[in-house]
């Protein structure tokens, strides 16, 4: 059996699970392979799953292109 991908109402319940919080506020999920997943109040937009190392590259790629801009721009 392939490996399946978590449905939405599972991935609801990861986002939302208490447990997959590190100190309430830093998302630590390595069953959950997004990057971006939503914030416990999904409205609120995403956070940073800190378990996926392609997560963590992200944010470092965005800070590097938001330094070059600002860079740029002076």
């Amino acid at each position: 059996m392939k490996d399946e991908e978590p449905n939405k109402e599972t991935l609801d319940q990861w986002s939302k699970d208490p447990d997959n919080w590190f100190l309430g506020i830093f998302y630590f999920n390595r069953i959950d392979k997004r990057i971006f997943p939503p914030k416990r109040i999904s409205q609120l937009g995403w956070t940073i799953n800190f378990a996926n190392p392609f997560s963590v590259l992200a944010i470092i790629g965005i800070i590097s292109l938001i330094i070059v801009i600002e860079k740029i721009v002076r």
